[in-house]
């Protein structure tokens, strides 16, 4: 089995009443005005052709064992105002 590193770095315009908490594991999540919380992390996207319309699977089985070779996530929060 060889490794695959992936770095995510995800820029985003939010709302201004959008603030960062820390959950109990030590993490962060972004609280919404609408008492939701909201967390980005890898979901993989599947297509038979690299040119067609590409879907997450609709096979639990598939996502579970994707997820199941992840062996750590490291997702940073930060809002920056100029």
């Amino acid at each position: 089995m060889k490794k695959l590193n992936v770095t995510i770095k995800l820029e985003l315009s939010v709302p201004d009443d959008w603030e960062l908490v820390q959950t109990s594991e030590g993490g962060q999540v972004v609280q919404l005005p609408n008492h939701q919380f909201l967390d980005i992390a890898i979901e993989p996207l599947f297509a038979s052709n690299p040119e067609e319309t590409w879907s997450s699977s609709e096979d639990d089985d598939i996502l579970n064992d994707f997820l199941d070779m992840v062996e750590s996530e490291d997702v940073a929060y930060e809002f920056v105002t100029h």
